[in-house]
C-alpha cells in the first residue's frame, strides 16, 4: 500500500479524535494538515507554503463577500428589522390555529434573506417570537422547536454564507447557487407551515389560535416590511438579474440597511461599532477554518485519499444514486458533530471528487449546483440535529426552563419535513436548476 495514502489516511483519523477531544475545528485542520505535509514533503516545503497560502487564500475577491453579508445581517439584527418582519407576518398568519408559530417560520425566512447566518436568524427571532409564543400558551416543544428549525432557513434563503464558501470550494458561480437556492428555500418555508398545520391537527392545544389585528394596525404591519422587501429587492434580485456581483450587491446591502436603522434612530455610533467588531470576529473565525482546510486539502491531496475515495467508489459497482444517498447520510452524521461551515469545508473536498466523476446525466456545471443544494439541506439538519444541533443551543439559551430533550422532540417534524425536502430534491434536479437555465437564457 502506498506509504503516502496510509499517511494521509492516519491524518483522518487524527483529525477525528482531535475534534472529539474539542480541539477548535480550524486549529485540528491547521495542526494535521501542516504536520502531514512535513511529513510527506518535508519542513521545508511547508514553511514554503505557509509562506504565501494565506495571502494567495484569503486575497481572493470573492472571499471579499462574506464578511459583507455577515456585517449586513448584524446590522440587520440591530435595526429592528426582525421585530417588524414578526409583526407583519404575525398579522397576516397569527389568528389561525398554530399561526403564530407560522408567523415565526415566515419571519425567519424574511430575516434570512438580509443576514445569512442560520446561528444569527435563529438567535435574533427567538429573541423577538418567543415571548409571542410563550403569552398565547404555545406548547415548549412546538414553541422552541419551531423557532430551532426556523433558524435553518437563514443558511438557504440567499444571501447565505455557507452557500458562498461552498461555491467557493467547488469553483462554482456565488450568482448561480444564489439563484438555485430560491425554490428550494421557498419550499422549506412551504414545507415548515405545512409541519406545524399537522402538527396543531394533531396536538390542537399545542399551538392555540391568535388574535385578529385591527385593519389599521394590520395595514401598518404591513407597510412595515418595506425596508426588507427593498432591500432583498436591491441586493438578490439586483444580483439575479445581472445588475451587479456578489460583493457590490452586500456593500449596497450594508449601506441600506445601515440607513434604516440610522433613520429609526435604532442604530447608532455605538451599535455599529459592535456591528463591526462582532462581524470582524466572525470573519476571522471563517477565515482561519478556510486556512485550515487549505492546509487540510493539501496534504489530502498530496496523500491521494479524495482520489483513492473517488477510485473506490466509482469501481464499487453501486449506482450513481446509491452512491449519492450514501454521501448525504453521511453528511448528515457529521452534521451531528460539528457546524455546518466546518463540515462543508471538511467534507465537500472529499465528497465532491466523487460525485464528479459519477454519471448523473448532467454536465458538471449543473452537477455542482445540485449537489451543492442538497449538500446545504443536509448541513441544515445537522442544525436540529442531536448531539450538537446549534440551532437548539441557541434557542435554549433564550428559553431556559425548557429541557434541552424538549426542543429536541419539536424539531422532529421539521427533521422529518427536511428528509421529504431531500427525497424531492434528489428526485427531481430541475427544483434546482430550473430558475438559474430560466435566468440564464
Amino acid at each position: 500500500m502506498d506509504p503516502h495514502f496510509v499517511t494521509g489516511v492516519v491524518g483522518l483519523f487524527a483529525l477525528v479524535a482531535l475534534i472529539a477531544i474539542r480541539v477548535p475545528i480550524a486549529h485540528a485542520m491547521i495542526l494535521v494538515g501542516a504536520a502531514g505535509i512535513a511529513v510527506l514533503s518535508g519542513p521545508a516545503i511547508l514553511l514554503s507554503q505557509l509562506k504565501t497560502l494565506a495571502y494567495s487564500q484569503f486575497s481572493i475577491y470573492d472571499l471579499s463577500v462574506l464578511p459583507m453579508f455577515v456585517l449586513m445581517g448584524n446590522i440587520a439584527s440591530r435595526a429592528g428589522l426582525s421585530r417588524d418582519l414578526f409583526r407583519a407576518a404575525n398579522a397576516w398568519l397569527g389568528w389561525m390555529r398554530g399561526g403564530v408559530a407560522m408567523a415565526a417560520i415566515a419571519a425567519c425566512a424574511g430575516f434570512g434573506a438580509v443576514c445569512g447566518s442560520s446561528l444569527a436568524t435563529a438567535s435574533t427571532m427567538g429573541q423577538v417570537a418567543l415571548p409571542e409564543l410563550r403569552r398565547y400558551r404555545y406548547s415548549p416543544e412546538l414553541a422552541t422547536g419551531t423557532l430551532a428549525a426556523g433558524g435553518v432557513l437563514g443558511i438557504l434563503i440567499p444571501p447565505s454564507i455557507v452557500l458562498v464558501v461552498y461555491a467557493i470550494v467547488v469553483e462554482a458561480s456565488i450568482v448561480t447557487m444564489f439563484i438555485a437556492a430560491f425554490v428550494p428555500g421557498i419550499i422549506a418555508v412551504l414545507f415548515f407551515l405545512a409541519t406545524i398545520a399537522i402538527y396543531v391537527r394533531v396536538r390542537p392545544e399545542s399551538g392555540p389560535p391568535g388574535d385578529r389585528v385591527p385593519r389599521e394596525e394590520f395595514i401598518a404591519a404591513t407597510i412595515g416590511v418595506a425596508p426588507v422587501v427593498l432591500i432583498f429587492g436591491c441586493v438578490i434580485g439586483g444580483i439575479y438579474f445581472g445588475l451587479f456581483n456578489p460583493t457590490p450587491a452586500a456593500a449596497i446591502g450594508v449601506f441600506l440597511v445601515t440607513l434604516v436603522g440610522i433613520a429609526r434612530r435604532s442604530v447608532g455610533i455605538s451599535g455599529l461599532k459592535e456591528a463591526l467588531l462582532d462581524t470582524a470576529a466572525t470573519a476571522g473565525m471563517i477565515y482561519l477554518i478556510l486556512l485550515g482546510a487549505q492546509l487540510l486539502n493539501i496534504f489530502m491531496a498530496r496523500g491521494g485519499v479524495p482520489q483513492a475515495a473517488a477510485a473506490m467508489m466509482a469501481n464499487s459497482g453501486l449506482s450513481p444514486m446509491v452512491i449519492l444517498i450514501l454521501l448525504l447520510v453521511a453528511l448528515i452524521f457529521l452534521g451531528c458533530l460539528m457546524d455546518s461551515l466546518s463540515m462543508i469545508l471538511l467534507a465537500i473536498p472529499f465528497f465532491w471528487p466523487v460525485i464528479a466523476v459519477m454519471d448523473f446525466g448532467m454536465s458538471v456545471e449543473d452537477l455542482k449546483v445540485w449537489f451543492g443544494i442538497l449538500a446545504l439541506i443536509v448541513v441544515e439538519l445537522g442544525l436540529i440535529t442531536p448531539p450538537v444541533g446549534m440551532n437548539v443551543f441557541v434557542i435554549n439559551a433564550l428559553a431556559r426552563d425548557v429541557p434541552m430533550r424538549r426542543t429536541f422532540l419539536g424539531v422532529m417534524p421539521f427533521f422529518v419535513a427536511e428528509l421529504f425536502r431531500v427525497a424531492l430534491i434528489v428526485a427531481f434536479p430541475a427544483l434546482s436548476l430550473w430558475l438559474p437555465k430560466l435566468l440564464a437564457g
